[in-house]
């Protein structure tokens, strides 16, 4: 079975509603991560997110290569390729370079959706590491940047531009001054965090959103266990005969996002994939709208008292 799409604003782009994540925990890349895109070309991802930070854009491009090699995709064109600006280059004068070495990286002459990934900037372009010295936090001129990302879809080098961990009151001021409004807006979003404001936000700007963990990352230092151990959602899978993973992507899907979740285990992989043949009832959707909700990551790692965001609260604008 196919993966459904969506459309992308007013354009006749439109974004796989399940992508393929690559970030691990310890921001690195490997044959493994070649590996598992690979596979998961077989399996009927098309969609697959990267960034600067994670250090996959290399092995990403080289499964690429291959897949085109063995057959398994007949033209890159049928790949949907998301990366993102990492705050060190969220400078105007390095938006520009900051996608060429990406592109480089991924051996692509074009990426179909370029994000900026955190609404701040870093001292030192080019340094894409975390965590960072905090102390290297900087205000993001959003204007400058957003005009240095709407010159990356002009010139081609992206097909689409968008943000990402950005609240509404950001995105307000993004734009106002946009001539090329963002596609996408790529968050933290699952059962414990369903994130409505923002969704009907959103929806209002026709912005895309991606959510990102929505299985709530168990495993990793920024997630939680809150989601995979939920008793609601593993009642309403085993009255389905479903996964927890299972019940939570569907969910997803069912509020009009596309998502990207990360496994690079085959069973999982598969399994993450079949929620388009079966429906959520009302009623098991009403159980997972009264989950308790708690924000995973608070963004403490963007926050210092000498910074741009003295607080989670701040840099959240209170929508936490």
């Amino acid at each position: 079975m196919s993966i459904p799409e969506l459309p992308l604003g007013s354009t006749n782009k439109t974004i796989p509603c399940l992508g393929f994540g690559t970030a691990t925990s310890s921001f690195s890349g490997s044959d493994a991560t070649k590996e598992a895109v690979i596979q998961a070309i077989k399996l009927g991802y098309r969609h697959f997110d990267t960034s600067a930070v994670y250090q996959t854009e290399k092995f990403i491009g080289e499964a690429i290569t291959e897949a085109l090699s063995r057959g398994l995709i007949d033209s890159r064109d049928e790949l949907f390729i998301t990366s993102k600006l990492w705050p060190s280059d969220a400078h105007r004068e390095h938006v520009l370079p900051a996608i060429q070495n990406t592109l480089n990286n991924l051996g692509l002459e074009y990426l179909d959706l370029y994000l900026i990934h955190w609404p701040v900037a870093l001292k030192e372009p080019g340094k894409h590491v975390f965590p960072f010295d905090k102390k290297d936090l900087l205000p993001m001129d959003f204007k400058s940047v957003w005009e240095a990302m709407e010159e990356c879809q002009r010139l081609g080098l992206t097909k689409s531009i968008g943000v990402s961990n950005f609240s509404c009151k950001k995105l307000e001021n993004l734009l106002a001054g946009a001539k090329i409004p963002p596609a996408v807006n790529q968050v933290e979003m699952s059962p414990g965090w369903q994130q409505k404001k923002l969704r009907e936000f959103c929806a209002q700007k026709g912005i895309v959103i991606t959510a990102y963990s929505p299985l709530g990352a168990k495993g990793t230092a920024w997630g939680t266990n809150r989601v995979m151990d939920n008793e609601v959602l593993r009642e309403i899978a085993n009255a389905k005969g479903k996964t927890v993973a299972q019940i939570c992507l569907r969910w997803v899907h069912e509020q009009g996002v596309s998502c990207v979740v990360k496994s690079f285990n085959k069973n999982r992989m598969k399994e993450n994939r079949d929620i388009y043949d079966w429906r959520l009832s009302l009623e098991e959707l009403k159980k997972i709208s009264e989950i308790p909700q708690q924000k995973m990551y608070d963004a403490l790692d963007f926050t210092h008292e000498e910074g741009p965001y003295k607080s989670p609260q701040e840099f959240w604008d209170g929508e936490i």
